[in-house]
């Protein structure tokens, strides 16, 4: 049994059992992990994948108890690389943040300068994505920390911590009717065409149900992942808009207003979140204490690496 060998099994779960993406993904022959495959299989003793012919279709029960298994081994396997890099190289590295349009356009600006300040050499890579391919980006190790309003709390396998509450609000145009009375009200709103997020991104659930509970169907003409294409479509008059509160701003969207809407929606949480079991860099760490400060590096450590009874 050897290294290559447990990567060629969970690279192929994770490529949907296609060998040519696997060979592909591990810089190999697919013969070559036809044959590691094989070879691993009859050291044990069992078959790991079921098979027709020569397609893999799926995992035999053997293989879906190894499967965690083999996710452990080569995740510690990580983790004791990073701990050699956390003391030899203290202020040098990688920070990979896979997070949403909303996150890294409207709040991770002040916490990427401030750990830039602290951490000049730390390469920090944003992969901006949709909440799901976050949660994956996580397990795969492609990402050091998650954030995300959705999603992240979910999971088994991550770790995830409050960042910080917003609200949606309404944008209009300026001299909109809407802006002539008080706060509007969800029929006063659902009178006019909406464009607001895509289901699954930035709260959109919560602003579904709201209506809903109201008995009532907005007319939806548009949706999309960020807010900066909602704001565009609302300044063209197709329709009002609604965004998280924290994407609007008055010099930059001038030609727009901002109604606040402190009744009508649910609060939503923002969340960092970490793959269970994964060993974080100190400068990761700093990262997330930045967002946020309530953290200890102990208390995050903890979360990550629970203890268990003995």
């Amino acid at each position: 049994m050897n290294l290559q060998q447990l990567r060629i099994v969970r690279e192929t779960v994770r490529r949907q059992f296609n060998l040519t993406e696997v060979a592909n993904a591990l810089f190999t022959a697919q013969s070559g992990v036809s044959k590691h495959i094989k070879d691993l299989e009859d050291e044990l003793g069992v078959e790991l994948f079921t098979r027709r012919g020569k397609r893999l279709l799926g995992l035999t029960a053997p293989g879906r108890e190894l499967l965690p298994i083999v996710e452990r081994l080569l995740l510690d396997l990580q983790n004791i690389k990073r701990l050699g890099e956390q003391f030899a190289q203290q202020d040098t590295g990688h920070l990979a943040i896979a997070t949403t349009h909303t996150q890294a356009r409207y709040a991770l600006p002040p916490v990427v300068t401030r750990f830039k300040s602290h951490f000049p050499r730390v390469h920090l890579e944003l992969h901006q994505c949709g909440p799901g391919e976050i949660v994956e980006r996580l397990r795969s190790g492609e990402a050091d920390i998650g954030i995300a309003t959705e999603a992240l709390a979910d999971e088994p396998d991550l770790v995830s911590f409050p960042f910080y509450e917003w609200r949606h609000a309404l944008i209009v145009p300026e001299g909109h009717p809407l802006t002539a009375a008080g706060p509007p009200t969800l029929e006063a709103i659902a009178e006019y065409p909406l464009i607001t997020y895509h289901p699954g991104y930035t709260g959109r659930a919560r602003i579904d149900a709201a209506f809903a509970r109201a008995g009532l169907v907005p007319e939806i003409v548009m949706s999309a992942l960020d807010a900066d294409v909602i704001k565009a479509y609302v300044e063209l008059g197709l329709g009002v808009g609604l965004i998280a509160a924290m994407a609007w701003h008055p010099a930059r969207d001038a030609g727009l207003r901002l109604i606040e809407l402190p009744d009508l929606f649910e609060t939503n949480t923002a969340r960092l979140g970490l793959r269970r079991g994964r060993y974080l860099r100190d400068y990761a760490l700093s990262f997330i204490r930045a967002c946020a400060p309530e953290l200890t590096a102990d208390r995050i450590r903890e979360a990550v690496f629970p203890k268990t009874a003995v």
